[in-house]
């Protein structure tokens, strides 16, 4: 049976240059995101210059029923999955005040409910293609405590707990988990836009998605835990281990 890396949030973004980054290495994919986000586009390409089988699966990751369907669908394709990317997820979107409940709902069930079902389910192929990997998309926001960002940040937050309690425990069948804690990245247009208003210092710690999602392949196959892309980024975490706390949070303020 042929192995496969599955990455969730497949289309776009961070999730498209990671695909590309494995395909370019040779591994099949199964990739998964929304429907008409361009992901049977992307697959096409990446089975053509790359000469990798590709399976895509366009559904929301939103309920406990589509990651049963999407479990069920790799196993109807008699694809064995060897490394496992979650990084489907929903951003923020404002003050926690002004967010409609189902909103952030949908947050907790994206980035917090799919990726911990998935691993759950797949764990069985995990074993069987030993050595094998999970790599869990964060973000420097679980280490932040920012206005706008306090679902998100929290979901974000529980990825890193849950992927170093997981790596506890699994490193015996010869998986480990790698969580992956990107900065901000110019992976749209109106991010590209937005990015370019920062401060000079801000605007040093920007990646571009094809850096970040190199370094971060580079790291997560040297099977490095915490993955912090970006030189600046990793200033960006020195700085908030010396920073007093009166002072970071007059930063946070300033940033409302």
């Amino acid at each position: 049976m042929k192995t496969y890396t599955l990455i969730t949030g497949a289309s776009t973004g961070f999730g498209k240059s990671l695909a590309i980054e494995c395909a370019s290495q040779g591994m099949n994919l199964v990739m998964v995101s929304l429907p008409n986000s361009g992901l049977l586009e992307l697959g096409r390409f990446l089975k053509s210059n790359f000469n990798i089988e590709v399976i895509t699966f366009e559904m929301d990751l939103g309920s406990k029923e589509n990651c049963h369907r999407l479990f069920e669908k790799v196993k109807a394709k008699a694809a064995s999955i060897k490394y496992l990317i979650n990084n489907a997820g929903v951003l923020s979107r404002g003050y926690f005040e002004d967010m409609h409940e189902d909103y952030f709902l949908t947050q907790i069930h994206v980035n917090v409910a799919a990726p911990t079902l998935l691993t759950k389910l797949f764990m069985e192929d995990f074993k069987a293609n030993a050595p094998s990997g999970i790599l869990n998309v964060s973000s420097m926001a679980s280490f932040f405590h920012l206005p706008k960002k306090q679902v998100y940040g929290g979901t974000k937050a529980y990825l890193l707990s849950f992927s170093k309690s997981l790596r506890k425990e699994i490193s015996k069948y010869g998986i480990w988990v790698s969580i992956v804690c990107p900065g901000g990245m110019n992976t749209t247009t109106g991010l590209c836009l937005q990015n370019r208003k920062l401060g000079w210092l801000s605007r040093t710690s920007i990646l571009d998605p094809e850096v970040a999602a190199k370094e971060t392949l580079q790291k997560f196959f040297a099977k490095k835990e915490v993955i912090i892309p970006g030189a600046m980024n990793k200033v960006f975490m020195f700085l908030d281990s010396i920073i007093p706390m009166a002072i970071k949070n007059r930063l946070t303020a300033n940033a409302i």
